[in-house]
């Protein structure tokens, strides 16, 4: 394997390895982790207000589903040529640019006149996340190194991002019901305002000391497929996969990303390097990150169906089960780090999956009794828990061991993973629950699925990553040095 001669980055300070982080890291915490969190709430609050939205600003039913696409699109498609971006021409310059356009795509949606100013305003929010995600991700793994600080760091970081769509689901509604719709747009502006005054003063600036080119047919290729993928399927989720316009711009999408490939094989310079790829820590790691968000994301939509229109449960009711498991996604992202640092990340990515997969297995005995919300409320709670755990292992163990220099493309790996998974599992198996004559039937054949793609995909991981080996052969491994 060729060395890489590719000048050292400019490191930033990092925080000491102790145990106990110090007033400063914990600012740094903060920033990095509230606009992650900022991110994360995106991604849901809005759902609930749709259709009053739609009445406000006279958008159709099929109009409002790109509400949720507008923001989508961007915020996968542009995350790996963000990512690397920020690795040749500053993380913090990126992050702060990112933050500064959330703010002002927010009030645009806030004060949204007509569809066009609002889908412009929710666009532009997901270009700004694009930025964001991959920055602040890689800022938080080059400031906090591994070992116990990134084990710490990561645990706040997931714990607040599966919370933070938690939130968005609960708060989504109450503040639709008390103020209006355009107030879950202005709470996300003044997030951004709240984050942006601190971040220049706390956030250090890291890149590549030189400025290498931009593999720009490499950017094109990659961005374009995985827009033309989050588009097929995000549209597929809402119509079905027989649309013309699903059919072309998916096989656009392989065409695409299959040109990357073959782009990337033959770049002096490639915007990913592809014996990164062949990591067995960059690769399963990221194959447990694709399952565990594509397969959770589906319980919540089909338990969403189960308990408002079996059960009957309104839409606060609704908010409250997803409530008490975003409490207990935070009480597991409390202990994650120590779960970690005792069994290691790879050990708690199988176990966590392996959890995600019995626990959902367990909603199988959901009926139409209204004391089932009882088995969903523990059920779901705890495969949260586990998935929260599958969250912070999968991003430890695709960061560890990579570069600081690519640490902003190995996060976009990580996000890009985030992304497409949050987007394919509802039209992938959600739609046999909105389609069967039965709806609780239809609930448990989608369960059923979940449950063992996700047991599969632990089998998979334990045996793709393999036993663990001394730290330094892991380390040497996850470098591509064996």
């Amino acid at each position: 394997m060729a060395i890489d001669t590719t000048p050292s980055p400019v490191r930033p300070p990092q925080v000491t390895l102790g145990t106990r982080l110090s007033t400063r890291d914990k600012l740094v915490l903060f920033v990095l982790c509230a606009a992650q969190f900022m991110v994360a709430l995106d991604f849901s609050v809005l759902n609930v207000a749709l259709p009053v939205l739609g009445q406000d600003l006279g958008m159709s039913q099929s109009g409002l589903q790109w509400a949720v696409t507008a923001f989508a699109l961007p915020s996968g498609g542009f995350l790996l040529l963000f990512g690397r971006i920020g690795d040749l021409y500053g993380r913090r310059r990126l992050f702060l640019t990112g933050l500064a356009l959330f703010g002002t795509a927010s009030l645009l949606a806030t004060f949204a006149w007509d569809p066009a100013s609002f889908l412009a305003g929710r666009a532009l929010q997901g270009l700004a996340a694009a930025a964001i995600v991959p920055a602040g991700m890689s800022l938080l793994t080059t400031t906090f190194p591994e070992g116990p600080a990134r084990d710490r760091a990561l645990g706040v970081s997931g714990t607040l991002l599966s919370l933070g769509f938690t939130v968005g689901m609960v708060a989504g509604g109450v503040l639709t019901d008390v103020l209006s719709w355009r107030s879950t747009m202005g709470l996300l502006s003044v997030f951004a305002l709240i984050v942006l005054p601190l971040a220049p003063g706390l956030l250090p600036e890291s890149r590549t000391p030189d400025r290498p080119r931009l593999d720009f047919p490499g950017a094109v290729t990659v961005t374009g497929g995985l827009l033309s993928l989050i588009y097929a399927l995000s549209t597929a989720a809402d119509r079905g996969f027989g649309g013309a316009d699903v059919i072309v711009t998916l096989v656009a999408g392989v065409l695409l990303l299959a040109a990357f490939v073959y782009v990337e094989s033959r770049s002096r310079a490639p915007l990913v390097s592809l014996p990164m790829l062949r990591r067995r820590t960059v690769a399963w790691g990221n194959l447990g990150g694709l399952v565990t968000f594509s397969m959770m994301s589906t319980v919540v939509f089909v338990l969403t169906l189960y308990l408002q229109e079996t059960l009957g449960l309104s839409a606060f009711e609704t908010g409250l089960v997803f409530g008490v498991q975003g409490v207990m996604s935070a009480v597991a992202g409390v202990y994650a780090a120590k779960v970690i640092g005792r069994f290691g990340a790879r050990r708690t990515l199988v176990g966590s999956l392996t959890g995600q997969g019995l626990f959902v297995a367990a909603l199988l005995g959901l009926n139409a009794h209204p004391w089932s919300v009882w088995l969903a409320v523990v059920a779901v709670s705890l495969a949260s828990m586990c998935h929260l755990g599958a969250i912070i292992s999968y991003g430890l163990t695709v960061t560890s061991g990579v570069p600081n220099d690519e640490q902003g493309l190995a996060t976009g790996l990580v996000t890009s993973t985030q992304q497409v998974g949050l987007t394919i599992g509802i039209p992938l198996l959600g739609v046999l629950a909105t389609t069967s004559s039965d709806l609780l039937s239809g609930v448990h054949t989608v369960l059923a699925l979940d449950a063992g793609i996700v047991l599969v995909a632990a089998v998979l991981v334990a045996v793709g990553l393999g036993r663990r080996k001394a730290s330094g052969a892991v380390e040497a491994e996850a470098l591509g040095l064996r």
